[in-house]
């Protein structure tokens, strides 16, 4: 399913030559699909993922049913890909959610903050400072069982409700998740707003005050087809974490403009021919999400998949 020799890499100076691929299909692509997905086939689509070369996949959610019914398997699914040699960080909303993912085994989790009031209204019900309290004692507890911590920052570049969102918003939250103790940050584009300029200033501001690149994650949507251009700026920011969905799958259920994730194999595509190491077979991969689309009876999304399917024919 690969084209031979393609793409070229050709390395661009002052890029990393390493990136880590935050693997979210199976958590964010599949929280959004109108029917659930069978535990079985969730746990086959982890499984080959793993076999694809992803090292890190984000594999469930421990929030309530009634909040996200697709992934209400979450006690089923997760024991069936844990001996994985990979790692499989899990979503946790709250202290409940926190002590059944460590009752399993989980040994990396993330929580969920917003940049605006009114995504955390939405999304969770609560002001940002009411959510970010309510985080605390969850992120305090897991760095107290030794496990990592990633917070999540959605509404970063643009709100559906609120419009632009000052950067400084953005950073106060950050700021917050980081000295709480979380041990990464990934930034959302939850709506798929960003433009490349948009994304440096951020970051850059981010570094002024204090929070590193080396933390840092960047977590874009394609709604304006921007994701790839802005994943470059961040690549040439020095980011080296880039969250992507297998198949483009993915949005986001409390904002109806939000599409698709980046898809992975775009991302694969995009770093191999700049010459930038991911250990992932694109060629596995890119047959993981068209047997993936297979079982959601729909074609993959993503236009690298598409391409390279097709040849294959």
């Amino acid at each position: 399913m690969t084209a031979d020799g393609l793409p070229m890499a050709v390395p661009a100076q002052d890029l990393p030559a390493r990136v880590r691929i935050h693997e979210v299909g199976a958590r964010d692509g599949l929280q959004n699909e109108k029917s659930a997905v069978p535990t079985e086939v969730k746990a086959e689509f982890v499984r080959r993922l793993a076999d694809a070369g992803l090292t890190t996949i984000e594999a469930t959610s421990f929030v309530h049913p009634r909040w996200v019914p697709q992934l209400a398997d979450a006690e089923q699914l997760f024991p069936l890909v844990a001996d994985l040699p990979v790692a499989l960080p899990v979503l946790v909303p709250n202290q409940r959610g926190l002590d059944r993912a460590l009752a399993l085994g989980a040994r990396r989790v993330a929580v969920f903050a917003s940049a605006t009031e009114s995504f955390a209204k939405a999304n969770l019900n609560r002001t940002i400072d009411e959510s970010l309290g309510v985080f605390d004692p969850v992120v305090r507890h897991a760095k107290d069982a030794g496990v990592h911590v990633r917070g999540y920052v959605s509404m970063c570049f643009g709100d559906p409700w609120e419009g632009a969102v000052p950067i400084h918003q953005v950073v106060r939250v950050c700021k917050a998740l980081m000295d709480m103790g979380c041990d990464e940050l990934s930034l959302g584009d939850t709506i798929g707003v960003a433009t490349p300029g948009h994304v440096l200033e951020l970051l850059s501001v981010l570094n002024e005050e204090g929070v590193p690149t080396n933390v840092i994650g960047v977590h874009f949507h394609d709604t304006y087809g921007q994701a790839l251009a802005n994943t470059y700026a961040a690549l040439e920011h020095g980011v080296t974490t880039i969250d992507a969905s297998a198949g483009g799958l993915g949005g986001c259920p409390y904002a109806k403009s939000a599409t698709g994730n980046l898809a992975t194999e775009d991302l694969v595509w995009m770093l191999q021919g700049l010459g930038i190491e991911t250990g992932v077979d694109l060629g596995r991969l890119t047959a993981t999400s068209v047997w993936m689309a297979e079982q959601l009876g729909r074609p993959s999304p993503s236009r690298t998949v598409r391409a390279l399917s097709h040849k294959d024919q």
